[in-house]
């Protein structure tokens, strides 16, 4: 875990596996379960927890929170500027561009990039390669 790193588990549980590399300007806030040989680059967001909203007659700071686990599996690259949003899960070896914002759980074994995250490429294990999506 590199510097300025926040590990926030005051509303959550945080387990990082073996071999996982946190770059610095990390926030992880729990729930979170992250896998063994993960990489989180630079300024990365991982945050299980959001404000409740849904009254309109009271502030949303006096509403609570609400928390959906964040679960990150084995040997995932997550890019750097990147944000993970609350009850994501992310597959084995899924691969996350830089800056990228995922909103949905991604299968194992795929590239992803944008705001939202979209697939771009998935590996064929047939084949053993990896083939770019059609749009």
């Amino acid at each position: 875990i590199e510097d300025y790193t926040i590990i926030n588990n005051a509303v959550g549980e945080i387990i990082i596996g073996n071999h996982t590399r946190i770059g610095m300007g990390n926030t992880i806030i729990g729930p979170v379960m992250i896998g063994n040989n993960v990489i989180l680059a630079q300024n990365v967001v991982t945050s299980a927890l959001n404000h409740n909203f849904e009254d309109v007659l009271t502030t949303i700071n006096q509403q609570g929170v609400k928390t959906d686990q964040i679960i990150i599996e084995n040997n995932v690259w997550i890019g750097a500027n990147s944000t993970i949003l609350a009850g994501v899960h992310i597959g084995e070896h899924v691969v996350v561009g830089a800056g990228s914002v995922v909103t949905k759980d991604i299968p194992p074994f795929n590239v992803v990039v944008g705001n939202p995250a979209r697939i771009v490429k998935e590996y064929d294990h047939k084949e053993q390669r990896w083939i770019k999506v059609k749009k």
